[in-house]
Order: structure tokens, then C-alpha cells, then sequence
């Protein structure tokens, strides 16, 4: 298990340390559409379906994508931390959803009948399971036959120019994420699972001109989280390092991508 999926009820209970590491793409993206409009443009969606959104976090996507979705889906918000789930649906409740409604869930034992959703989307929290597979074929349970699953990860090569300054602290110097969950699995389970998969990349880049933000987003989890003042103190070295070789920027690829599976009928 990679560092970033350990501690969650510490990583999770509110959105405060999320944040930090979310900051670095709200504020350094170079792309033609926002990451949040370009997934709810994949989704499948139609006017008053069910959908249910596994591990939804403070539910930023919704608020930034309501206006761009079909009318009246009627919205279930799950998430295994009960902060995460009172903030989501407070901040879902007041936007123009046919019906909101939170649900402190575990992913792999969802508590919900077979067939209850047409649409389920797990985004960057596969991860964190010890069995994603079994997370999948719960998700996949609870889908209406035709509905689809979508899920988001990383690629392996994800924001590697960042990672690599992540081994001052004894890591890999790979997204962890992508360790854990990443393309090749999202592919082979899916497909397992459902038979199909269709998979679409995020065409995007980040530009980051402040290191400061570097260092919040990657001593917001372990082993950043909670390392000597010795260790900090080389991790901000290396950080400087890296922007003084780019001329005072850190230039970053980019490997997101959104997996699109249907439930036979």
C-alpha cells in the first residue's frame, strides 16, 4: 500500500489536506477545459437519472458542474468519512439537482439494492481500497443493466517531475496513486468486470510558479506528512533546485484519464 492511501479517517475526515494537494491543479492547469467540465462532458447522463458518486469528498465537482448536467438527477453522495458527507451535501443541497442525499459508505459493502443507479462515479478514490477489484464489482451490483461506471486515476507517469523530489523522504519517485490504482489496473479490472472499457486522457499540463504550493500539496499526506526537520529542510532544497533549473518554474506532464464501462443489459 502506497503512502497516499494510508491514514485516511486522518487524510479524509474533512477536505482541509485535500485541498493542499487539489490547489496545484486549480492553480497551475494549462488546458483548454477545467478537469471538472471535461469529466461531466464523458458522462452519459440523462434527464432524472440516479446516480450515485462513491468516495465524493466535499463534492467540488458537482458544484462545478451542475449547471453543465441534465435536469433532475437525483444525486447520492457516499463517502466513508461522515465530515466529507455532511459537507457535500450542504454544499449540493442549495444547486439544481432533482433530489441530494448523503451516505456514510464503505465502497466495497455499498447499502444500496442491486440495480438502484443508472450512473456511478468513482473519481481518484480506487486507490485508497485494499481490494479495488471488489469496490468495482460492488459498484458494478448496484448499477441499473445499461448503466455505466465511471471511474478517474493516474498514469503511472503522472506529475513526475514533481514525485521525483519526493525521494528526500525515502519515496519512489512516481505518483503513489497511480501505484496503487493506476491505468493498467483500471483497464484489466473494468474490463474484467464488465466485459467493455473505453478509456479517454485528459489533455493537460501544469506550469507551477509558486514552490511553496509544491511543498504544502506533498507534505499533506505520509511520509511528508509528519517528516523531521531535517528531511523538510532538503525537500525544500530540492524544490528550489527544480525551480532554479526552470528558470523559476516547475514544468509538469500530466497523466489523468477517465474509464467508461456499461453494464450489459
Amino acid at each position: 500500500m502506497s503512502a497516499i492511501t494510508e491514514g485516511n479517517a486522518g487524510q479524509y475526515g474533512d477536505s482541509r489536506k485535500l485541498a493542499a494537494r487539489a490547489r496545484l491543479h486549480t492553480e497551475y492547469t494549462i488546458a483548454e477545459t477545467g478537469w471538472f467540465p471535461w469529466v461531466a462532458a464523458q458522462l452519459p447522463l440523462k434527464p432524472a437519472n440516479r446516480v450515485l458518486d462513491v468516495g465524493c469528498g466535499p463534492a467540488w465537482f458537482w458544484a462545478a458542474t451542475a449547471g453543465l448536467l441534465p435536469e433532475n438527477l437525483h444525486l447520492t453522495l457516499a463517502d466513508l468519512s461522515p465530515g466529507m458527507v455532511d459537507e457535500a451535501v450542504a454544499r449540493c443541497r442549495a444547486l439544481p439537482f432533482g433530489s441530494v442525499r448523503g451516505c456514510r459508505a464503505d465502497a466495497a459493502a455499498l447499502p444500496f439494492e442491486d440495480g438502484a443507479f443508472h450512473l456511478v462515479i468513482a473519481m481518484h478514490m480506487l486507490y485508497h481500497l485494499p481490494d479495488p477489484a471488489a469496490g468495482i464489482a460492488e459498484m458494478a451490483r448496484v448499477l441499473k443493466p445499461g448503466g455505466f461506471l465511471a471511474v478517474t486515476t493516474n498514469g503511472i507517469g503522472n506529475m513526475r517531475e514533481i514525485y521525483r523530489l519526493t525521494t528526500v523522504f525515502g519515496s519512489a519517485p512516481i505518483d503513489p496513486a497511480a501505484v496503487a490504482f493506476g491505468y493498467d489496473a483500471a483497464e484489466q479490472m473494468m474490463r474484467t468486470q464488465f466485459g467493455n472499457v473505453a478509456m479517454s486522457q485528459y489533455p493537460a499540463s501544469m506550469r507551477i510558479t509558486e514552490p511553496e504550493d509544491v511543498f504544502l500539496a506533498l507534505t499533506s499526506y505520509p511520509p511528508g506528512e509528519g517528516a523531521g526537520e531535517p528531511q523538510l529542510s532538503g525537500f525544500r532544497r530540492a524544490i528550489a533546485d527544480a525551480f532554479r533549473q526552470g528558470s523559476g518554474a516547475l514544468d509538469v506532464n500530466n497523466e489523468t484519464g477517465l474509464f467508461l464501462s456499461r453494464k450489459t443489459a
